[in-house]
């Protein structure tokens, strides 16, 4: 087993460690409206045991790696079973780290699927659409409402 070079942040983990990374459809709200988007994210141990349980999900296509396949040198790889569209989530690199240690931690969450192979029977749905930029407004329609005699003594 080789260790990570180029992450200092990650001694505990090594290049053969497992790791799921998924295309999920997300959305993108800008000026022209909401654009449709491809973006390769890891999926944890817990979201993946969730997914095989048929929760609908915006992840089309998982596949099943390494570590080092992923983030060594500089460059993130792309598994080549993976749509040219696709692009990288933020933070891929740590979000694969952090992944790893999940499956390390849970090992028996490894076995839904081998590695370098790739899952496309999720229960695929945009119905909740994952928008990347959302901003949460708060207005005053959000504030709890409360009975009339709540501050005062009975």
């Amino acid at each position: 087993m080789t260790t990570l070079n180029s992450i200092a942040d990650a001694p505990d983990l090594t290049c053969d460690d497992y790791v799921v990374v998924g295309v999920a459809t997300c959305f993108f709200r800008d000026d022209d409206g909401v654009r449709e988007l491809k973006v390769i994210e890891p999926i944890p141990s817990s979201a993946l045991e969730a997914l095989f349980k048929g929760i609908p999900t915006s992840y089309q296509i998982a596949a099943a790696t390494t570590l080092g396949a992923l983030i060594a040198g500089d460059t993130p790889e792309i598994p080549a079973s993976f749509p040219a569209e696709c692009q990288l989530g933020n933070e891929f690199a740590y979000r694969c780290i952090a992944t790893a240690r999940t499956y390390k931690r849970r090992p028996e969450a490894q076995s839904h699927i081998a590695q370098g192979d790739t899952y496309a029977s999720f229960n695929y749905s945009t119905e909740r659409k994952r928008v990347l930029n959302a901003d949460r407004v708060v207005t005053k329609d959000d504030n709890v409402k409360q009975h009339a005699y709540t501050h005062q003594k009975l």
